[in-house]
């Protein structure tokens, strides 16, 4: 039996899986065809590789590599079985992939004969950028190509649609103690990922549904509670046990990502609060190194700052459990969304600004002492939602100044990601959706996007990442007019751009020369003085055009010193170590 699974990228509240993230979703479901079909022939395939089979060029420049499976065509037309999995719930800008929408994969697949199954978040619809309202245009084109369309647990139907077809029902979900098979068994499908071994950061699930919304009910845009009706943690030793497998197969960067709250893992409901469990999150990354000693990468991704600010002696330990067993670079994204407490309050929203400002001062008196890797171990982010009913001119502000407070107060921020509202069907936001601001306040949005990336992000990243600063391990990944864009492997990574063409899919150790309003410039190091280019050369701190051409006429150095004496011996203290000849 043939199957191809296609990974079409899956972006939602609690989970990622685009490039260079893989998420659960293939994994799960490759585990299920496999403890279901011993005998099954299972190909992972991503979107990339049928756009480059059906595209050509076009596809291919999509990730600037060619497909993972030449033999594209070959695999889907001998496929008995195709799983689609898809679903963009929280847009946002990519660097090296593009996640598909139904609408591409259906026109690709439509000529192929096998049993076609659509699995993943795509069943609530996808959505092409924020601002948008989803409709059922694309569910109705999912139905009419695929054979099945799964609105519960994709694994859970797999296997028992390979097991007797007629049992499967599209709209079972299944539990953690079902889960466990199917995560192990489907761990060996990385191996098939085109950035394997080196380049792969592997989601982890610990959590599916939202406490607070237990609680109180979710946020208003919020699909999570949508799809999950009650909050269900994963067993520490389940997680271990997947973490312990993926490490054996090669798999060194690992994101504890998909949960609502990774400082709600385990925790005593309390209504809108829960109370946190230290112990039990310091149990489960213990237990993550002691099966995965040597990993590269161990970060984590959401989390409610209601919680920290309401349990700040529990929320503080389990900052330092996350930065004892973690890596550098890690972030936690806070979902403030907005700052005016009545906006809050009508879309029934995390956190107050208060609660805020003393969750990302918990983070910073812990988390922002610099790693190995150049970047500070540990450091919140902050998600804001622009459209949001009951939004008016001040609501934009108050969240403007709330973001300017930070700055103002000397704390960090590692990123501030700024979204348009989408509305899904099923969300409390549905109902409210004639009072979505995202066309009427336009201008608005367009205004104080400006704003926050000028007056907050630029000197925010100077802040984090001075110039001078080394980052360690720095991928490149793609080239484009003139540059190349890296970043490191990890949550939520700053993109840096170099300004040269290098070796593709190698990590660099990057000197931070410069700032955008949300990336940076950066050089590779150590320069070699006697062969570097000019352009590349202005950018060495102190070094400008005049001094470029004073080194392009005197080169070949001999050594050092005569390098020094041609720029000035007071360059020696800050170019000395980033220079060879």
């Amino acid at each position: 039996m043939i199957v191809a699974i296609i990974d079409g990228y899956t972006d939602e509240p609690a989970g990622l899986g685009v490039p260079p993230y893989m998420g659960i979703y293939p994994r799960y479901a490759y585990g299920a065809i496999k403890k279901a079909r011993k005998d099954a022939r299972i190909f992972y395939l991503t979107i990339d590789d049928l756009r480059a089979t059906f595209e050509g060029e076009k596809g291919v420049a999509t990730r600037n590599k060619t497909p993972n499976f030449p033999k594209t065509r070959e695999i889907l037309e001998k496929a008995s079985l195709i799983v689609y999995i898809g679903g963009l719930h929280t847009p946002g800008k990519y660097l090296s992939a593009v996640p598909s929408q139904v609408e591409e994969v259906a026109r690709f697949l439509r000529p192929f004969g096998g049993i076609k199954v659509l699995g993943g978040p795509a069943f609530m619809g996808s959505a092409h950028a924020g601002g948008t309202r989803i409709t059922s245009r694309e569910l109705l084109l999912a139905q009419s190509v695929f054979d099945h369309v799964v609105y519960g647990d994709l694994e859970a139907f797999l296997f028992d649609y390979l097991r007797n077809p007629k049992d499967a029902d599209p709209f079972r979900f299944r539990d953690y103690s079902e889960l466990r098979d199917y995560a192990i068994l489907g761990a060996e499908v990385v191996r098939q990922f085109p950035d394997f071994p080196d380049f792969v950061i592997v989601e982890i699930e610990t959590q599916r549904g939202c406490p607070k919304a237990m609680g109180i009910g979710g946020c208003s845009f919020c699909t999570e509670p949508v799809r999950y009706k009650t909050v269900e943690d994963r067993p520490i030793e389940d997680v271990v046990a997947e973490v312990k497998a993926l490490y054996g197969l090669g798999v060194r960067h690992f994101r504890v990502g998909r949960q609502s709250c990774i400082f709600s893992y385990m925790a005593k409901p309390n209504g809108r609060v829960p109370v946190p469990n230290p112990e039990a999150i310091e149990k489960l990354f213990a237990g993550i190194r002691s099966v995965a000693p040597d990993v590269k990468t161990l970060h984590v991704d959401n989390a409610n700052p209601a919680v920290i600010a309401n349990y700040p002696e529990e929320s503080l330990r389990i900052a330092k459990t996350l930065i004892k067993y973690g890596t550098p670079g890690n972030v936690v994204a806070f979902g403030l969304e907005s700052a005016d407490p009545k906006v809050a309050k009508l879309n029934n929203l995390n956190a107050t600004a208060e609660e805020t400002y003393e969750a990302v001062k918990l983070l910073n008196e812990v988390g922002a002492r610099r790693g190995p890797n150049g970047m500070p171990w540990l450091l919140p982010g902050i998600n804001i939602i622009f459209g949001l009913p009951g939004e008016t001119k001040k609501s934009y502000e108050l969240t403007f100044q709330f973001l300017k407070k930070l700055l103002d107060d000397g704390l960090m921020v590692r990123r501030i990601n700024i979204r348009q509202v989408v509305v899904f069907p099923g969300t409390p936001l549905w109902h409210m959706r004639n009072r979505v601001k995202t066309e009427k306040h336009g201008k608005l949005i367009q205004h104080y996007r400006y704003k926050i990336r000028h007056e907050i992000d630029l000197p925010m990243l100077k802040r984090v990442v001075p110039v001078g600063t080394v980052l360690i391990d720095v991928r490149a990944e793609v080239f484009d007019n003139g540059l190349t864009y890296g970043r490191q492997i990890g949550s939520y990574p700053l993109i840096v751009g170099i300004p040269k063409e290098v070796p593709l899919n190698r990590f660099y150790n990057v000197l931070i020369v410069d700032h955008g309003f949300r990336s940076i410039t950066g050089i590779p190091i150590p320069v070699d003085i006697n062969r570097e280019s000019p352009k590349l050369l202005q950018y060495l701190p102190g070094i400008g055009k005049k001094t470029a051409v004073k080194i392009l006429s005197k080169r070949p150095f001999k050594n050092k010193d005569e390098f020094f004496s041609v720029v000035g011996e007071d360059k020696r203290e800050m170019l000395g170590g980033i220079i060879r000849l």
